[in-house]
C-alpha cells in the first residue's frame, strides 16, 4: 500500500476505507488528495467495496482555493478549469467506472466538490449534523465535478436550482427526505451503519453489483433498446461468473448463497 500525505487507506478485509486526512483544512480537496484518493481506487486484492469518509469535523468543505499543499490554489478560471480537467474530473470517473460497490460516510460540511465527490458513490450515508452546500454562487463560481449532471436526476431541476442558485445549507435529514442521499442516522452511528453496508455489500456477488453500476450509468444516458441490449450482455456475463452458479445452486438448496466475489 502506498504511502499517502493526504488520505489514510485500511484495506483490512474485503472493505477498503480511505478517509480524507487534512481535518486541519475540513478535508479541503487539492489536486495532490484527488490524485491520491484515484491511487487508492485501484483495487488491491480482495478489495470487494470501498467506504469513502473524512477525518475531524468535515467530510469534504469544497475544493482547495488556496494552494494549501503547494498547489498554488485556483489563481484564475484557466487554473481552475485545469484543475478540474486534469484532477476533479478524472476523479468522478474514477468512481463511477469503478468495478466494485462505492459507500460514503458524510460527517460534518459537505460542500462544493465535496458534494460531488459524496454523491458519485453508491450510498451516502450521512450523520444528522452533516450538511450538504453548493457554494459557488457566494464565490462567483459555477457547480462542477459533474453536478450540475447528477443533482437534477436526483432531486429534479427546481430543488437542484433552489441548491446552486441559492447556495443555501441542505441538512442531511432534508436531503435524505429529498431522496439525494441514502440515509441519515445519528452522528455516533455514522461509521457503524456505513461500515455495516460496506460489509454487506463487500460479501455479495461482487462482479454483479459492478455490472449493475455499469448498467445504471448506462441506462441514465441510453434510450430502452439500448438499455435492454446491455442488460443482456451483462447478463450473459454475470451467468457466467462463479458466484451466479453459486446463487443459483443455494436458491434451489433452500440456503444462503456464500459469494466469493468470483
Amino acid at each position: 500500500m502506498a504511502d499517502y500525505k493526504y488520505i489514510s487507506v485500511d484495506c483490512t478485509g474485503p472493505v477498503t476505507q480511505i478517509t480524507l486526512d487534512r481535518p486541519d483544512q475540513l478535508n479541503a480537496l487539492s489536486p495532490a488528495m484527488a490524485l491520491e484518493i484515484r491511487d487508492a481506487l485501484a483495487l488491491t486484492p480482495g478489495t470487494r467495496c470501498f467506504l469513502i469518509t473524512g477525518a475531524g469535523r468535515a467530510f469534504c468543505s469544497g475544493a482547495d482555493l488556496s494552494g494549501g499543499d503547494g498547489d498554488g490554489g485556483l489563481s484564475s478560471g484557466r487554473a481552475a478549469s485545469d484543475t478540474l480537467s486534469l484532477a476533479y474530473n478524472p476523479l468522478i470517473q474514477e468512481m463511477a467506472h469503478c468495478p466494485v460497490p462505492i459507500v460514503t460516510a458524510v460527517n460534518g460540511a459537505t460542500a462544493g466538490i465535496g458534494v460531488s465527490l459524496a454523491l458519485a458513490s453508491d450510498f451516502v450515508v450521512a450523520g444528522e449534523s452533516a450538511y450538504f452546500l453548493q457554494a459557488f454562487v457566494n464565490i462567483g463560481l459555477v457547480p462542477d465535478g459533474g453536478t450540475s449532471w447528477v443533482l437534477p436526476r436526483l432531486v429534479g431541476k427546481a430543488r437542484a436550482t433552489e441548491m446552486m442558485l441559492l447556495g443555501e445549507r441542505l441538512p442531511a435529514a432534508k436531503a435524505a427526505d429529498w431522496g439525494m442521499i441514502y440515509k441519515c442516522v445519528a452522528d455516533d452511528a455514522l461509521l457503524a451503519e456505513a461500515g455495516a453496508l460496506a460489509s454487506r455489500l463487500a460479501n455479495g456477488p461482487t462482479m454483479a453489483l459492478g455490472m449493475m453500476r455499469e448498467n445504471l450509468l448506462f441506462a441514465l444516458q441510453a434510450d430502452l433498446s439500448s438499455a435492454l441490449h446491455k442488460e443482456a450482455m451483462n447478463q450473459w456475463r454475470a451467468g457466467d461468473t462463479a458466484d451466479a452458479r453459486e446463487g443459483i445452486t443455494a436458491f434451489l438448496q433452500k440456503r444462503k448463497a456464500e459469494f466469493k466475489g468470483e
